[in-house]
């Protein structure tokens, strides 16, 4: 049997996405992002912005550029997403309707400012009634908590199996309280302390692993320190359990996923603990004084598969039990 059969018994895997996912908005930035893209790799995603990050007043025009880059040869790797405007937009089935034109090169919908599980479900069917016609089913869908009823539902909503992420909005959900959280707290350090927004952070990141879905971290507005983001993604990694980012500026990109990239050791230490279970059949291991079984297996199996999406050369000797198959990207 193959690794990932032993690991997770027919269960399936939890889902992995790149680290880093990048917002661009205006054609110069969706175009230079595109450009860094196939300069960098897949490495990170990009998502095109029709709603807060994108002008007004010209928004089917906007759907349209969206759908002819998605369509385009710049499209190199299938990893671009977009965000629409929320569902209680006028503008959110216009949307759809251009960008899910070009749904067989589209990784991904982002919904914003949904109040609750039902609101998400009700716009997958139309979601899925124009990305059919485009000969696409099952678009991925990724779904922003910024409102108090999403954040209640957010385990709802992980658990719907077209959602493959949650992602944290955090300025709109801290203008939702109206001045009761302050500013300061969208920003470091008061966004890892404030106890809010701490509980919305934790709350996201459980309903997303309990699902196997994956929780994306909120911006850093700081843009010209890239320590401030390395910092960041350190903290949301460390303490909140998240496993993507957002970024709003190119020089965020990197700083974002070195940090979420785990460790030369780290990987060396999953490959040697996997290679000598495999050689006895999966079952329990004794290495270095420290006792491993399965439920270790299935962590450092994550931590290859995290060092592979990232980008990094795994060792040769677990090369073996790699393969094509595994990469979570080709897979879900």
């Amino acid at each position: 049997m193959h690794p990932s059969e032993v690991l997770f018994q027919g269960n399936r895997q939890p889902l992995l996405l790149p680290a880093c996912d990048h917002y661009a908005g205006s054609e110069k930035l969706m175009r230079k992002s595109i450009a860094l893209q196939q300069e960098l790799g897949p490495l990170f995603d990009i998502t095109l912005d029709c709603e807060d990050g994108a002008s007004a007043g010209n928004e089917a025009a906007h759907a349209r550029l969206v759908a002819e880059l998605l369509a385009s040869d710049d499209n190199k790797f299938n990893r671009i997403g977009a965000r629409v405007h929320d569902v209680g937009s006028p503008f959110f089935a216009q949307d759809v309707e251009i960008i899910c034109a070009a749904a067989q090169r589209l990784a991904y919908l982002v919904l914003p400012k949904v109040h609750g599980a039902q609101e998400v479900l009700d716009a997958i069917v139309l979601i899925n009634r124009h990305a059919e016609q485009a000969g696409r089913k099952d678009l991925p869908i990724h779904v922003l908590i910024e409102t108090h009823g999403a954040l209640r539902q957010a385990y709802d909503i992980a658990a719907i199996p077209q959602v493959q992420c949650l992602s944290f909005g955090i300025m709109d959900f801290i203008s939702s309280h109206y001045g009761a959280i302050p500013g300061a707290a969208m920003r470091t350090p008061g966004q890892f302390t404030h106890p809010l927004v701490v509980r919305a952070k934790l709350e996201i990141s459980a309903a997303c692993h309990a699902h196997g879905k994956v929780p994306s971290h909120n911006v850093t507005t700081e843009i010209k320190d890239t320590a401030v983001a390395a910092n960041d993604a350190q903290r949301a990694a460390a303490e909140f359990g998240y496993t993507r980012m957002w970024s709003i500026h190119p020089n965020q990109i990197k700083p974002i996923i070195k940090t979420f990239t785990p460790r030369l050791s780290e990987v060396n230490e999953a490959a040697a603990i996997l290679l000598e279970a495999a050689a006895g059949q999966w079952g329990p291991i004794a290495q270095n004084g420290r006792l491993h079984d399965r439920a270790s297996y299935r962590y450092y199996w994550t931590v290859l598969q995290r060092a592979k999406l990232a980008g990094l050369s795994l060792p040769e000797s677990v090369a073996a039990l790699m393969n094509p198959a595994d990469h979570p990207l080709e897979t879900n």
